[in-house]
């Protein structure tokens, strides 16, 4: 049997800020994983693809408050980072890139 994936672990080369916003930032990544992972059996984001992402912001936030989504896109973003890719994604409202 394989061990879980520790998204914590993951994360630790491309988190900075205050341990609190460490903190929100894994337990975001952690809930993204749990989502993706429940509607496409894919745990490990070097599995993932744009449109996993896509679909958590955009179908899975989609009844949550516009801050709440905006924190979970800065994760997004995040995550983007530490797969070395160049995928872009839109901010709530489009005002903001």
């Amino acid at each position: 049997m394989s061990k879980p994936f520790d998204m914590a672990l993951f994360l630790e080369g491309a988190l900075t800020g205050s341990p609190a916003t460490r903190h929100r930032h894994i337990r975001q990544a952690k809930v993204i994983q749990s989502a993706i992972d429940e509607r496409w059996q894919r745990a490990n984001p070097w599995s993932w693809q744009q449109k996993h992402l896509t679909w958590f912001i955009n179908q899975h936030l989609n009844q949550r408050a516009e801050s709440t989504r905006y924190y979970y896109l800065l994760t997004v973003r995040l995550l983007t980072i530490r797969l070395g890719k160049a995928w872009r994604f839109k901010a709530i409202g489009g005002d903001r890139d």
